[in-house]
Order: structure tokens, then C-alpha cells, then sequence
């Protein structure tokens, strides 16, 4: 069971998992208790927040490689003061003005794909990986990735991933951090990899005068709260790589899936098109035309309950607490995982099958911490709007351009490590819309 948790943990939950309220067990040295409610999610991700705010230790282990003592790592006041600096990078107030540039980059890739000959397959998992990374450059950055980089931070990316694993072994059964662990040459050299594009980016906005009006300049020239300086070069560093790994990840994932979804799906795949026609006309998509793209919107949303960015939230109690009535003690783990909330049969109807129309307006709306993508409580992800529209710009641009078919034979099957991914490719076929 340890080896499948390794490579990839949907592969250990039974199929009685999904329907339970809370679990509490023990692995070995470590406690572990699982939320799978909405009462339960709530009294550990917001009531009991303080004593539950640290991430567990075997995410810090995948993590710091990467991001260092970045926002998806940190806890207590640096969290407090890193989160004061960084969420107005990614405020709603500013998605007005990025939304061309999504819209440009996404048309970019769509007349690319409607210029190849009938029936080229491509990887559509890839592909969006260097489109979104393209636009989180364009966008937070202020200048263009580039095709070159952004395909080998993707590459570098998704083998990180493959090498750090989603668990880290010693840490799940509760073994000290000073226990020794086998180096991970492979992902290290990956992180590299990614660092050095963005150092890059970094030197061209802050030491080479480029991106002169870029979000993260804005965030480089920001005050640390409580003092009169800005964050320290190394601090700036992870926090760029979060807002970057964030800003293409995700999302790439939730536009590899909701595209998958539709091409098994012809009945919601014509309803899109015909709302994206009545809408647009052929013409891409503005920031002024999501609220006329309702089903768009709702089949995204839909995915991501079917396949949850991030499969897996995981904190360690940092002080005891309490869950479903029962004490909680110091140093267990604490896991709240939408792949199993999303698909509880006590909150959701017909919780495997794909019904966008649950999240049309007028659709009654699931409880409160039922449904949480981007997380839930104090530590909600910042980016969720811009996350949101721009997967709505992209799904809106692209699903107009071209019609996509899977590759016959193709088995995809959902991998859990630090995100939810369609296995390692998503091979499709272009055809003319």
C-alpha cells in the first residue's frame, strides 16, 4: 500500500472512503484523521485554524525543494506578512485588465491548432502547460515566456513531480524531520531547471528594467507590513516561483480535463459550442462576456469536483484540537481531500457522473465547504478568480477554434502527486470546428 501511495494515493482510498464522515487512525507513529464533511472540513480548516494552519510535514518535504519558505509552505506570521504582500498580485480588482492578454495568448494557441492538418494528434495536457504558462509570464511577469522555455519549464515541472512523489514515506508514518532521507537527485535537478527560468524572468523585470508596469514589480516594490522595506531577494524568489507554478499548473490541469470530459461527453460539448456561438460568434472572448458564458463556467466548476486541482490538503496540528467530537493531539496529521468530499453520495447526487448543470445559475448551491477547489479558510487560494477567468477565456477560445478527439485506445486515468494530472500525456486528434 506504501508503494501506491508513493506513485500515485487515489489508488489506496476503498470505495467506502468516499461516503465516510471523519476517519481517525494511526500509521505507525503518526495520527492521522480524515474530514470529509462539510461540518468537519469547517472546524479544521476555519474554527480550528491556528492549531491546524501548518502544512504536514510530507507536503513541506515535496514543497521546500521548489518553493523554498514560499506562501504554499510557510505558516504562523511569516505566512500572515508573505500573504499580505502577494494576494494583491492576483485581487479581482485587476482580472479587467488581464484579461486581453489570457484572450491573446489562448487565441494564439488556437490559430496554431486550427492550422495543423486534419487529424494531427497533439498532447493536449503539454499544450496546456506551456499556454498557461505563457500567459502567467505575460501576465504577472510582463513579458513573453517564449516557446523554448515555456516548454521546459513544463517538461521540468511534470518530472518534478514524478520524482518528488505526493508522499513522502517518513513523514506519513511519523518520523522526525532530522530522519534521514534519501536524496532525490532527479527532482533537484528538475527545481533547477524551473529556478533558473525564473531567475531569469526576475532579472529581466528587477536588474533589466523589463515589465516596467508588471504585477510583480508591484509585489517586488511592496512593503513588508510592519516596516519600511520590501522582501529580501530569496523571499521575492519563492514567492515568484509560487505565484508562477500556481499560475500554470492548475490550471493547465482543469483545461486538460474539462477538455478530455467533452470529447466523451457530445451532449455537453455541443451545448458549449452552441452557447460559445450564440455568445461570441466566432470572435474571442473579453473579460465583459463571462457572464454571458454561464454553461462555460459551470463545466469547468464541474470538473474540478470530478478532478480537484489539488486532490489532497494535508496539515499537521501544531497545538491539540478537536474534530467530529474527538480530540485531536499535538503533531497529528490532519487531511481534508476533495477527491473524496466531491464524491461523497451523502452531499452529492449521482456523485461520478458529469453534471455541469449543478452549477448553472439557479442551481442550488452545495453547502458551504462541500465544494472547495482552491482550498477553504483562511489559506484559500489568493488566485481562484484569476485562476477561474482564465480558464473561462481559454475553454471559451479554444473549444471554438478547432473539435478534438481522444486518440483511440487512449486509457486516461486520473495521478495524484502534489496535482491531480491526466497521467503523463492526453493525446488528441485536431480536427477544423
Amino acid at each position: 500500500m506504501l508503494k501506491l501511495a508513493r506513485h500515485n494515493w487515489l489508488a489506496i482510498w476503498p470505495a467506502g472512503a468516499f461516503r465516510r464522515d471523519a476517519v481517525f487512525t494511526r500509521v505507525l507513529f503518526r495520527d492521522l484523521v480524515i474530514c470529509n464533511t462539510p461540518e468537519t472540513v469547517h472546524q479544521a480548516f476555519v474554527e480550528q485554524h491556528e492549531a491546524f494552519q501548518r502544512k504536514s510535514a510530507q507536503h513541506r518535504h515535496a514543497l521546500i525543494p521548489l518553493l523554498g519558505d514560499g506562501l504554499f509552505v510557510s505558516d504562523g506570521a511569516l505566512w500572515r506578512e508573505r500573504r499580505r504582500v502577494v494576494a494583491p498580485v492576483t485581487h479581482a480588482s485587476r482580472l479587467p485588465d488581464l484579461a486581453p492578454t489570457i484572450t491573446e495568448a489562448a487565441a494564439d494557441r488556437a490559430a496554431a491548432w486550427a492550422a495543423l492538418p486534419p487529424g494531427t494528434t497533439i498532447d493536449v495536457l503539454a499544450e496546456m502547460g506551456r499556454l498557461t504558462a505563457e500567459i502567467i509570464c505575460r501576465t504577472i511577469f510582463g513579458r513573453a515566456l517564449g516557446a523554448d522555455a515555456a516548454a521546459a519549464v513544463v517538461a521540468a515541472f511534470a518530472e518534478y513531480q514524478r520524482e518528488i512523489g505526493q508522499t513522502d514515506i517518513a513523514s506519513l508514518l511519523g518520523l522526525p524531520d532530522w530522519w534521514p532521507r534519501l536524496p532525490n537527485r532527479r527532482a533537484r535537478a528538475a527545481a533547477r531547471r524551473i529556478h533558473a527560468v525564473v531567475d531569469g524572468l526576475i532579472a529581466a523585470i528587477l536588474d533589466g528594467g523589463e515589465g516596467e508596469a508588471s504585477l510583480i514589480r508591484s509585489m517586488a516594490e511592496a512593503k513588508v507590513p510592519g516596516t519600511d522595506r520590501p522582501m529580501d531577494r530569496r523571499a521575492f524568489r519563492n514567492e515568484a516561483i509560487v505565484l508562477f507554478m500556481a499560475g500554470h499548473e492548475t490550471t493547465a490541469n482543469v483545461l486538460a480535463w474539462a477538455l478530455f470530459i467533452l470529447t466523451q461527453d457530445p451532449a455537453s460539448a455541443d451545448r458549449l459550442r452552441a452557447e460559445l456561438a450564440t455568445a461570441l460568434g466566432g470572435r474571442p472572448a473579453t473579460h465583459a462576456d463571462l457572464p454571458a458564458l454561464p454553461f462555460t463556467r459551470a463545466v469547468l466548476e464541474e470538473t474540478m469536483r470530478l478532478y480537484p486541482p489539488v486532490p489532497m490538503l494535508s496539515r499537521q496540528a501544531i497545538a491539540p484540537g478537536e474534530i467530529a467530537g474527538r480530540p485531536v493531539r499535538r503533531g497529528a496529521m490532519v487531511l481534508v481531500a476533495p477527491w473524496l468530499l466531491h464524491r461523497n453520495p451523502t452531499i452529492w447526487e449521482e456523485p461520478d457522473a458529469f453534471v455541469p448543470d449543478r452549477f448553472m445559475p439557479g442551481a442550488p448551491r452545495p453547502p458551504r465547504h462541500a465544494y472547495i477547489p482552491f482550498s477553504t479558510g483562511p489559506r484559500v487560494c489568493t488566485g481562484q478568480q484569476l485562476g477561474l477567468m482564465e480558464a473561462t477565456l481559454c475553454l471559451a477560445t479554444l473549444w471554438q477554434a478547432v473539435r478534438l478527439e481522444l486518440v483511440e485506445g487512449t486509457e486516461v486515468m486520473p495521478v495524484a502527486r502534489l496535482t491531480l494530472r491526466p497521467g503523463e500525456a492526453l493525446p488528441m486528434r485536431v480536427r477544423p470546428a
